[in-house]
């Protein structure tokens, strides 16, 4: 079950832009802007599977 208190944040310096955060996001909180992904706070549950499918490890999670 995913934790409510979390949520996604990506490092745009980091991030390649592949979507690859896009495609696994479950609750469609991911999307791309300037080549880098965006997350949007009311849609994302802090599951974790966007940073777990990130290549460049630009993605971190925060506490709310």
């Amino acid at each position: 079950m995913a934790d409510t208190k979390k949520l996604a944040v990506v490092s745009k310096d980091t991030c390649a832009g592949c979507e690859a955060c896009v495609a696994a996001c479950p609750s469609g909180a991911l999307s791309m802007n300037d080549n880098a992904a965006v997350v949007d706070a009311a849609k994302c549950d802090g599951c974790g599977t966007c940073k777990d499918q990130c290549p460049t490890e630009a993605i971190s999670l925060k506490d709310r």
